[in-house]
This record gives C-alpha cells, sequence and structure tokens, in this order.
C-alpha cells in the first residue's frame, strides 16, 4: 500500500503517517515546504515538495498528479480545506488506480458552508445559536436583535479570490460600536456573516469517518483548553463518551450531506441548560487526530482499509479519559492567558497561578503528548525548533 499525505507540516498529518508507518505501509509526504513537521518522521518514506496550494492551485495540482503517478500512488490523503477542496474538484484527472476517499466536491464545500450549515441544521432540527446573517459591512442591527457579546463568524474559513486562497477569522465584538468598527474593517470575502450569541461552556467534538455513505467509526472528545483560550485550536483534550445526542445530529447532518470520508463536527454545551450548540462542521482531518487513535480509534487505518475495498470490522469500544496534549500549543495559550489581551468570552479562573498550576500537570494516567513521541523524536526536534525561531 503506497500512501501520499499532503500539507506535512500539519499536526493531523503527522499522526496520519504514524498510524499507517505503524501498521506497515508505505507513506510518502507533501507539503510546500521541506521542513514539514510530517517529513521528520522515522515513517516517512519519500518526500514531495509542491507548489503552495493556496497560492498557486493550478501548478499545485499539475505537480500532484504528476507524483502521484510516479510514484504509484494507491491512496492520496489530503488534510486541509484548500487542498481537500482542490483534489476532490480534480479527483477525475488521478489515475484509475488511486482512491481518494473523500466525499464529492459539492459536499465538502456545502459543508465549508457555514451559513448554508446553519440552514440545513435549523431544517433538521440540529441546535445552532441564535444567529442574525450580516450580508455586508454596512450591517446595521436593530435594538434587541443582538446580545453581546456577539461572535462575528465568517460565511467561510477560506474563500478562493483571485489572488489565491484567503484566510477568514473569527472576532468578537462586546458592544455595538466594537460590532460597527469590526464590520467596516472587514473584506468582501468575509460576506455573508453570521453573527451569533456567545456560547459559553466546553467544546464537544464527533467525528465519523463514513464508507458507502454509512459510518464506520464514531469518536468524541471535549476540549480542556484551547489556543487562543477564546476558543480556537484544541491544546488539551480528553476522549468522552460519545453523546447520543451528538452523534444523533452529526449523523443527521452528514446523512443529509451524502457524506463519505472522515469528518469532525464541532458544537458547544450551553452552560445555561446543557443542551449542544453546533458549531460547524470539518470535512477533512482534525487537528487532535492522535488523541482518537491513541484512544483506540485508528481513523487512519480504517479511512485506507476502506478505500481499498476492504469492509473495516467494527473498532472496539474506545477508551474513555484519554488525554492528549500538544505541548507547544499549550505553552502558547498559557503565555496569551498570561500576558495577552483579556478577550470577551473567557476570563482567567482563579488567578494566574491556578493558570500556571493546571499547565505544571505535565503527567497523569492516560495523558499522551503529541510530541515528543519516543521511537519518532524528528518531529519533536522539528517543532521545537520552529517554536523558537517563531518566538
Amino acid at each position: 500500500m503506497r500512501t501520499l499525505v499532503l500539507d506535512g507540516d500539519n499536526r493531523a498529518a503527522l499522526a496520519v503517517v504514524r498510524s499507517l508507518g505503524r501498521a506497515g505501509h508505505w507513506v510518502a509526504v507533501g507539503d510546500a515546504s521541506t521542513a514539514a513537521l510530517a517529513m521528520s518522521s522515522r515513517y516517512c518514506a519519500e518526500t514531495v515538495q509542491y507548489p503552495d496550494p493556496a497560492t498557486r492551485g493550478d501548478d499545485f495540482i499539475t505537480a500532484l498528479l504528476a507524483a502521484v503517478e510516479s510514484l504509484r500512488i494507491d491512496v492520496l490523503l489530503p488534510m486541509t480545506d484548500v487542498t481537500t477542496i482542490a483534489c476532490a474538484k480534480h479527483r477525475h484527472q488521478l489515475s484509475p488506480s488511486c482512491r481518494l476517499p473523500f466525499a464529492p466536491a459539492e459536499a465538502i464545500d456545502a459543508a465549508a458552508d457555514k451559513i448554508g450549515v446553519l440552514e440545513r441544521a435549523n431544517r433538521l432540527g440540529v441546535p445552532t445559536p441564535r444567529t442574525v446573517v450580516a450580508h455586508n459591512r454596512d450591517f446595521v442591527p436593530t435594538p434587541g436583535q443582538l446580545t453581546y457579546p456577539v461572535v462575528l463568524k465568517p460565511g467561510r474559513s477560506r474563500v478562493l479570490t483571485a489572488s489565491g486562497w484567503k484566510n477568514c477569522s473569527v472576532s468578537y465584538a462586546a458592544s455595538p460600536e466594537v460590532l460597527t468598527t469590526q464590520l467596516a474593517a472587514c473584506g468582501d470575502e468575509y460576506f455573508p456573516m453570521a453573527l451569533q450569541e456567545l456560547i459559553a461552556g466546553p467544546g464537544v467534538g464527533v467525528f465519523l469517518c463514513y464508507a458507502n455513505g454509512a459510518p464506520v467509526a464514531s469518536f468524541a472528545h471535549r476540549r480542556l483548553r484551547e489556543k487562543p483560550p477564546s476558543g480556537g485550536v484544541s491544546v488539551l483534550s480528553e476522549s468522552i463518551r460519545m453523546p447520543a445526542a451528538a452523534l444523533g445530529y452529526a449523523e443527521r447532518l452528514l446523512g443529509d450531506l451524502g457524506w463519505d470520508g472522515v469528518a469532525m463536527i464541532e458544537f458547544k454545551q450551553d452552560n445555561r441548560d446543557g443542551t449542544l450548540r453546533l458549531m460547524e462542521i470539518n470535512g477533512r482531518f482534525w487537528g487532535s487526530l492522535q488523541l482518537a487513535v491513541d484512544a483506540g480509534v485508528d481513523f487512519p487505518g480504517i479511512l485506507v482499509d476502506s478505500a481499498m475495498g476492504s469492509v473495516p470490522p467494527a473498532p472496539p469500544p474506545y477508551r474513555i479519559g484519554v488525554r492528549s496534549r500538544w505541548l507547544w500549543g499549550d505553552v502558547d495559550s498559557l503565555l496569551i492567558q498570561l500576558f495577552g489581551e483579556k478577550t470577551t468570552s473567557r476570563t482567567i479562573r482563579g488567578g494566574r497561578a491556578a493558570v500556571v498550576l493546571e499547565f505544571l500537570k505535565l503527567w497523569g494516567r492516560d495523558l499522551h503528548y503529541e510530541n515528543p513521541r519516543w521511537g519518532d523524536l524528528g518531529p519533536w526536534f522539528n517543532e521545537t525548533r520552529k517554536w523558537l525561531v517563531g518566538n
């Protein structure tokens, strides 16, 4: 089995390479950089450098097709929104022997449309935060229409423009005046934009793998710490018992999309009443993938097996209470809490001393680190060097 993993500087890419490599697969890693994180893994058999897919999309596809052909790739695994969408749109150009085990381009595009996902969720009876849609930067809410602080969520996290893909970030507004200023500063690519009530509560992620239109594996975790602390990528997460409601909502959404492959459905559990509120759908592998593998659900192996036509057996029940820590991300989160600007969505509970004490809980039962991983230390040195240079 010959697999090419794209976006090698992505945390999920490293988890995939390690999982497949340990299982005996031949794995190549591609990236626009020659020093990508997963390229440092002992399980990386070959590296592929290609043009930046965010700015040189056509050149990226040309280089990718050539690499797939020359390396005789059986399975192609993109890791980010940009490469997943690009590969899905060009799957008809892949050699017949190369599998891309992801949903059709139309389904991936629909999952990335946050306004469309909210409308789909409302139609399917999946709870969402109270939302008002702003179609341009001149939007002025009517009195009482919004409750502050407000979350400004762009219609898409990444938008393809004439100059390439642009990232659109989430922001917060504590007052009508701040909202007006924030909207005025947004480019056209941010619209339409969802203006949502802020849901205070833990993040709950549901992860699924679909094959032939049916779910074959599932997993759930909760976020214990994030970067930035106000809400972002997980830096410390824990496997939890699958919430029946969350699984039902996730399967309802993915079934309606006609899904295939992996997906992450993110919820917030509202502290006010305990209900789950849909945040977004990510139609790709997720940053905290290593936690699922450590807890007993080998999503990369399951996906590759299904891509090659094998019917994967139902994975055994995963272990509850397993924790995964991204150390350098956790350090960044700590520094933001101690020295960064306070956000509207979270304050430091118990003061700075409490935050530091929590961070210093470096060991514990079933606590795993993404890096360092004994037996595969290359990525740890790679990541540490980049963190030191960047800070």
